[in-house]
């Protein structure tokens, strides 16, 4: 499946530049910092809400939300360990061979059936893995599936390991991506380990539904945009990095200057740090514009670094 951005006839240069004029006027006015986001639901376990014209905001009055737990720092997510340093991969191997796994749980999930959501809770499971252990230690191709297997069952759409391991065999002639269901089992016990037992993720899917519909902007065009740009984060780290109001908010925003909306007076109403966003949606174009197109060889010349099988 193509990037929502393929069909944009050079469009990305001129959304760069329209980028850099994102929320010139002031930001974060609001006397408490207050976030509006699926966490009111979700994750930030607390109750305490102020309601405000047309929308619910959650105070945050020094309590650290639970969906932070597995927030990281950026440098804490750019880490080779020195397993993988020892076989030559490098930071942008690194960064490649899990794009290349986004995509293979992609894959697979358009195989065995399963909705977006398991796709993007298996994505990350298999990004947090890799905060903690090396590719040396935790073979990408067999993480990839076995954290497909687990999303499936954390997000109650339970697929078994022997579907996944015949479509596997469909999908990749290549004996390195050859692994049984003993194999997926026992590699899930290890990602359980390796995740601290904690399933719970947060994505901007839920946020996403409610920002557009608050802003008049959940047209099928725009829906469709800002939904194809949220599914292309999940090939970056901004799962990890960012919580997932932001990462909406930043997809919204891309897909309103490429549809030409004005959402201005809409950003600054919602008193968020428009500099976040912005930053978040520089990364998300970076994407775009070099990792997009990258052709097969490079990644299976990353993966290649990694000898697990003969």
């Amino acid at each position: 499946m193509g990037s929502p951005l393929d069909n944009l006839n050079g469009q990305q240069n001129w959304l760069y530049s329209q980028s850099k004029n994102v929320a010139q006027g002031p930001i974060s006015t609001c006397p408490v910092n207050r976030i509006w986001s699926e966490e009111v639901i979700d994750g930030w376990g607390n109750s305490d809400t102020l309601n405000l014209p047309g929308k619910k905001w959650l105070p945050i009055s020094g309590r650290r939300p639970t969906s932070i737990k597995q927030l990281f720092d950026q440098e804490d997510v750019d880490v080779v360990f020195p397993l993988d340093k020892e076989k030559g991969i490098t930071l942008e191997d690194f960064k490649l061979i899990k794009m290349h796994m986004a995509s293979y749980i992609s894959k697979l999930a358009q195989h065995v059936k399963v909705r977006q959501r398991v796709v993007a809770t298996a994505v990350t499971y298999m990004r947090r893995v890799y905060t903690r252990k090396s590719m040396s230690e935790y073979d990408p191709r067999l993480v990839a599936p076995t954290c497909l297997y687990l999303a499936s069952k954390a997000e109650e759409s339970t697929v078994q390991a022997k579907l996944l391991v015949f479509y596997i065999r469909k999908i990749y002639s290549d004996e390195k991506y050859r692994y049984e269901i003993k194999d997926i089992l026992e590699m899930e016990m290890k990602i359980l380990e390796a995740l601290n037992y904690y399933l719970v993720v947060y994505h901007p899917y839920r946020s996403l539904s409610q920002l557009l519909q608050d802003a008049s902007l959940n047209d099928i065009s725009m829906t469709q945009l800002t939904w194809g740009v949220v599914n292309d984060t999940y090939k970056m780290d901004l799962a990890l990095v960012h919580p997932p109001h932001l990462i909406a908010l930043a997809c919204i925003y891309i897909a309103s200057v490429l549809r030409e909306k004005d959402t201005t007076a809409w950003f600054e109403e919602l008193r968020v740090d428009m500099n976040v966003v912005k930053n978040i949606s520089m990364e998300i174009l970076d994407f775009y514009e070099n990792h997009r197109m990258i052709p097969e060889e490079r990644f299976n010349a990353a993966l290649n670094k990694l000898a697990f099988k003969p």
